[in-house]
């Protein structure tokens, strides 16, 4: 049975998850503004742009192409689908995704399946891609996430959990800090939350949008910890 009250927390493994992601979290904080951190920030755009396709079509939408820009922007060209779906789907799928991973991470398993999905996914926006920029970050994700998979099975480098622990760790955050800087403390007039206001019948305004969003990408980073622990339990 799942251990939801945590009782006697923490044993090792569960330490071991607690100190990684509290690491990690002092890495990026350290290196937010280094450029070591900027391929990271990208696939968190990809991601967010990736989620925007996906909401696309599951309401039986086209997209017809996804870029990912070096100023850490991007933008995902869909045709028809159900737009107020398609629009929240991009931020919030990336912190959802970030919880996902985080959560991959507990397990060996799991994490070879993360890692292969993540390069699956890769492959796939690869062709959809419209820039070199998107191009480039595909091929290099897709080697480096190929590399650490080969240690892990050929070598005592056994780095793969971690691996998906630090990207789980860094698109959360970044999802967290990027609705703050576009939705909430700058108020991007063409930002998702902005157009979403527009077609949703809520009496709320994108200022609004933001922080409800932030909100729930906030849970979404507290959840994958309390789950990690009750996983690990």
């Amino acid at each position: 049975m799942p251990n939801w009250e945590l009782k006697n927390c923490c044993d090792h493994d569960q330490k071991v998850f607690i100190a990684c992601v509290a690491a990690f979290t002092v890495v990026i904080l350290v290196l937010w503004r280094t450029f070591l951190l900027t391929p990271f920030k990208l696939i968190t755009v990809f991601l967010h742009e990736a989620s925007h396709a996906i909401a696309c079509w599951l309401t039986c939408g086209k997209v017809e192409g996804i870029q990912v820009h070096a100023n850490e922007g991007g933008v995902t060209q869909t045709r028809g689908g159900i737009y107020w779906v398609i629009l929240p789907a991009g931020y919030l799928g990336s912190s959802f995704w970030g919880m996902v991973l985080i959560l991959a991470s507990t397990n060996l398993l799991t994490a070879k399946i993360a890692a292969g999905c993540f390069i699956a996914a890769l492959i796939i926006v690869l062709f959809l891609a419209k820039n070199w920029t998107l191009r480039g970050l595909c091929i290099g994700f897709i080697v480096f996430i190929a590399v650490i998979w080969v240690l892990q099975e050929k070598t005592t480098v056994h780095v793969l959990r971690y691996v998906i622990l630090f990207i789980g760790v860094m698109n959360s955050l970044f999802s967290v800090y990027d609705i703050y800087d576009d939705l909430i403390s700058r108020r991007v007039h063409s930002s998702d939350a902005e157009k979403f206001a527009e077609v949703c019948p809520c009496p709320c305004n994108g200022f609004g949008w933001g922080v409800i969003w932030g909100m729930i990408s906030f849970a979404f980073l507290c959840g994958s910890l309390y789950l990690g622990l009750v996983i690990l339990s």
